[in-house]
């Protein structure tokens, strides 16, 4: 049996001699111990027992450290090097190779069709060898191979962290959670001088409503008796200046000393600073994500995109996973709740705040969520593995999903004729329609670049929202103006029917009303006649009896 052994200098391969101890530690060796303690300390506690129960057969030493590195890199991942290979054909002999990993003795087995064994036996007899290595190699001492060691295991560890210059993730990763927590900082100092400066001067709050221009206003007048005599014309406008004076004059605030006014002046300070800094790091980011993330960066915007690699870890992590991830990653909490209690399952995550889906309608904001997540996917890959510099996919990306946004604002969607959903849908007839089957209802919406980044916010969603709003309460009121008047034309209706029956009912009921009275008048004269009958009968009847 040959044994396969990598050291730090090259690769070595011993022949075992007493194979029969080797059996026997085998099958005395329960599988549950991690250490067996026989064979080790018993045959390798001395070199010259170790050469008894293995000898080296052939060693080839690395050249240099980047071979040293290659090899031991491909070990780790499992694989034979090719120095490795060539070492193998040039020394094996038709015996058994023992090796310390089993992946490695199968991709061995494949490749060079060597029979390969690994058991606890086999890494017990490793355990020996690693003991005695300087006494098993010749000119391989203690002195070298601690060196050898270390400087290969700092070189290992380089190769696994994978360092790039070019493709620093880290760094967006670390700055968008900076952003993100000097936006919440920078707004709890906002509201503290608000909250402060409000005993003196409350009605400062309403007239300015920006935070940086309070805290510039605030650090400039002081008290406010001051505010009649300053010129604010580089801070505010002609208008919010003229309106903060005469706030001042008769301002319902309460009197603050010297030292008050000094620690606001020193937190606006803070506010200023903070701002300022985080206007840097916003610039900074911007040009990480144009560097690592170009294509990223032009579809979906410097914001959104690092959130979305801070989210996924790395740009390499991300770049595996589907589109149908990175449309929903931002939103575990919704998706883990719906699938929970059984409703409908998020659309967006984090894509949302991209300006192509905040420009979209309420009804196409999925189709385009869903388009944009499929090229970000694409794009995401070509930055992450391709070699590229350059952002010409994602513009060409950005500009198929806004000709596709136009169209689907733009066109009637509805269904086709001879469909598997049904019958085709009767189209109301619009005056504003245009000729031909793909004409333009409207014209399509302008689209705002700026609208990627939160510094420069964009209030077209909200402006069509609060559109949509008014179109409705017009058209409800407009259906309930239509719904009095068919209730007050139907009311109107009525009564004539009924004045109209009452002029012809007279009519019709005074000869039924006669034809009553003559019958009540024949039935009184019978009751009359009925008695006197009835007297003539008893009185023919006394006559009789006298006679």
């Amino acid at each position: 049996m040959l044994l396969l052994f990598e050291t730090p200098g090259g690769f070595a391969i011993f022949k075992v001699l007493d194979e029969g101890k080797l059996s026997s530690v085998e099958k005395k060796t329960p599988k549950i111990l991690f250490r067996p303690p026989n064979l080790p300390k018993k045959i390798f506690s001395w070199n010259f027992s170790a050469r008894k129960m293995v000898k080296l057969k052939a060693f080839d030493k690395f050249d240099n450290t980047s071979d040293a590195l290659e090899a031991v890199a491909k070990l780790v991942e499992g694989t034979p090097s090719k120095g490795l290979r060539k070492f193998l054909k040039a020394n094996y002999k038709g015996e058994t190779l023992a090796v310390a990993d089993s992946k490695l003795g199968n991709i061995i087995k494949e490749k060079l069709t060597i029979d390969c064994v690994h058991n606890n036996a086999v890494m017990e007899l490793l355990r020996g060898v690693r003991s005695q290595l300087s006494e098993l190699i010749t000119g391989l001492g203690e002195q070298d191979l601690a060196p050898m060691s270390l400087g290969l295991s700092h070189s290992l560890a380089r190769y696994k962290l994978k360092f790039s210059s070019d493709k620093v993730d880290t760094m967006i990763i670390q700055a968008i959670g900076l952003l993100d927590d000097l936006a919440k900082e920078l707004n709890t100092y906002a509201m503290r001088v608000r909250e402060w400066y409000g005993w003196h001067f409350p009605e400062l709050a309403k007239i300015i409503s920006d935070n940086i221009l309070y805290a510039k206003s605030v650090k400039l007048m002081g008290n406010r008796i001051n505010a009649a005599k300053l010129d604010f014309s580089e801070i505010l406008a002609d208008e919010v200046e003229a309106e903060l004076k005469e706030a001042s004059v008769i301002s319902m605030g309460t009197e603050v000393s010297d030292l008050d006014l000094i620690h606001i002046r020193e937190l606006c300070d803070q506010v200023l600073s903070l701002a300022e800094y985080r206007a840097q790091l916003y610039d900074y980011l911007k040009s990480r994500m144009n560097t690592i993330a170009p294509n990223l960066t032009a579809l979906v915007g410097e914001l959104v995109g690092a959130r979305l690699i801070s989210h996924g870890g790395s740009l390499l992590n991300l770049a595996k996973q589907p589109g149908s991830t990175v449309q929903i990653l931002g939103a575990g909490k919704a998706l883990f709740r719906a699938l929970k209690t059984k409703h409908n399952t998020p659309k967006y995550g984090l894509i949302f705040h991209a300006s192509v889906v905040g420009q979209a309608g309420g009804k196409n904001k999925p189709r385009i969520a869903r388009s944009l997540a499929a090229k970000a996917a694409l794009s995401i890959r070509c930055d992450a593995l391709g070699d590229a510099g350059d952002n010409s996919m994602g513009v060409e990306n950005r500009l198929k999903l806004e000709a596709r946004l136009r169209s689907l604002e733009g066109r009637d969607l509805g269904r086709l004729a001879g469909s598997a959903k049904g019958k085709p849908k009767i189209e109301v007839y619009n005056k504003d329609k245009k000729m031909g089957s793909g004409g333009l209802i409207a014209p399509a919406e302008t689209y705002n670049t700026a609208a990627d980044s939160l510094l420069v916010q964009t209030t077209v969603s909200a402006e069509n929202g609060v559109k949509e709003k008014k179109d409705k309460k017009k058209k409800k009121k407009a259906e309930a103006e239509e719904e009095e008047e068919a209730k007050a034309e139907e009311s109107s209706k009525k009564k004539k029917k009924k004045k109209a029956k009452t002029e012809v009912e007279p009519e019709v009921v005074e000869p039924a009303k006669k034809e009553k009275k003559k019958k009540k008048r024949k039935h009184e004269e019978e009751e009359t006649e009925e008695p006197a009958k009835k007297k003539e009968k008893k009185e023919k009847k006394k006559k009789k009896s006298e006679a």
